[in-house]
């Protein structure tokens, strides 16, 4: 035995005697001997000098690592790069060098497209929550204030009572005079139409405001005094009394709201095939036969003159169901809610100017403009229009006609021809 250690050689150089002739030969072989990677011996054979294992055993040079010179570490397999685009070398006890090009997150191959794609979800989602915002904040300004009465019966479809108000409450004395309004209003219902939606088409009828009803704890009346007698409330009884018909939402509008409406729109065109006389009553200045452009006071003039047609009062609902039509037309155009300088504004202006009733909302108000781009037009069919009564020259309803209009709303069927007569704006000048 001895105590040499046979590995020895593996992990410290031989120290030659002085006197060995071959020492400095032997250490210049060892200095010089390849470090790892740098290729010893052939593949496959041992290389010169080889102490140890054979040549072709497993794991060495018979594995194509190199034949390893005595005192260098054997050689690693080949270097490989990262996923990340860095690559090191292989060699034990050497500093990895980076080799290649590492992308930054927005420039990587084959990101790109979700770069864009992340761009686009901000962009909808602040569009989203801009839209929603919006919406919130329109809604809240809509004064739900109309508590409607318990309706026992049956109906069908979704009714809107829409009501013109004659009040002159919060209007100052230069806008009276300058909108014709007077100082005194009745608090009555200057124009009332009646909108059913729901059925093969929406249906829009105007209601003549001295229509002789029977008013709850008030006898027969002119149906306007309603709105004085006990408000909102009384005015929807009254309407669902005479016509069997659930109304489901109400709305109502004044006259300095609707000036400026119509004014946040930029006016509204109203067209007209023969020319109409001015009325001093309610301070129209006429109108030449064509298109016209109504600013706000304009359309005020023109929804309340019944002086200038031979049929007053019936020309008269029939020229506001054509503006109410056109107004709300201007409002719902692309010019309109695509221009936020336009839509906010005429949003903002509507909201605070109509009443509505507490179960309302803005989502019922859009239904409403867009029932209203084409609906069915007329007035309740008429059997005298100059009923002589306790309370003056009243409207007589065709109790027949009548009857057969509101059954067909009732059970969402299509109205029967010839009880609409449809719209024509100032035709009876």
């Amino acid at each position: 035995m001895t105590n040499e250690d046979p590995f020895k050689g593996w992990y410290q150089q031989q120290q030659p005697s002085a006197s060995d002739p071959g020492a400095d030969a032997t250490r210049d072989m060892t200095m010089r001997s390849p470090m790892p990677g740098a290729g010893g011996g052939g593949a496959g054979t041992g290389g010169p000098g080889v102490a140890g294992p054979a040549a072709n055993s497993p794991g060495y040079g018979g594995q194509g690592y190199g034949g390893a010179q005595q005192g260098a570490w054997p050689a690693q397999p080949p270097a490989t790069s990262s996923p990340g685009g860095y690559s090191y070398g292989t060699q034990y006890g050497t500093t990895p060098v980076k080799r290649g090009r590492r992308w930054r997150f927005w420039g990587q191959p084959g990101r790109r497209g979700r770069r864009i794609a992340l761009i686009i979800g901000i962009v909808v989602l602040l569009l989203i929550a801009s839209v929603a915002g919006t919406y919130f904040w329109v809604d809240g300004k809509l004064h739900k204030s109309i508590t409607l009465p318990a309706f026992t019966g049956t109906s069908a479809g979704t009714n809107w009572l829409i009501a013109g108000s004659d009040q002159r409450t919060g209007i100052s004395r230069a806008e009276r005079a300058k909108l014709h309004l007077g100082s005194v209003g009745a608090d009555a219902s200057d124009s009332l139409m009646l909108l059913h939606m729901g059925g093969p088409k929406p249906v829009l009828v105007s209601i003549p405001r001295d229509s002789y009803v029977p008013i709850p704890g008030h006898g027969n009346n002119k149906i306007n005094a309603a709105l004085a007698f006990g408000g909102p409330k009384l005015l929807v009884q009254t309407v669902e009394a005479v016509t069997g018909l659930r109304i489901d939402h109400y709305m109502s509008i004044g006259f300095a709201g609707l000036a400026g409406v119509v004014n946040s729109v930029g006016g509204v065109r109203i067209c007209v095939t023969t020319a109409i006389k001015p009325d001093s009553d309610s301070g129209f200045k006429g109108m030449t036969a064509g298109c016209h452009n109504l600013s706000g006071t304009q359309a005020i003039a023109f929804v309340r003159d019944r002086h200038s047609f031979a049929t007053s009062d019936l020309q008269r609902i029939e020229d506001q169901r054509a503006f109410l039509k056109a107004l709300l037309s201007k409002a719902t155009s692309p010019g309109v809610y695509l221009n936020p300088f336009t839509a906010l504004p005429f949003a903002s202006t509507a909201a605070g100017a109509i009443a509505v009733d507490k179960g309302a909302s803005l989502y019922d108000l859009i239904q409403v403009a867009q029932a209203m781009g084409n609906p069915e037009t007329g007035t309740v069919p008429i059997a005298n229009a100059n009923l002589q009564t306790s309370a003056g020259d009243a409207v007589q309803w065709n109790h027949d006609q009548a009857l057969a209009l509101f059954n067909a709303l009732k059970d969402n069927k299509p109205v029967p021809k010839g009880l609409l007569t449809g719209t024509k704006v100032g035709s009876q000048g």
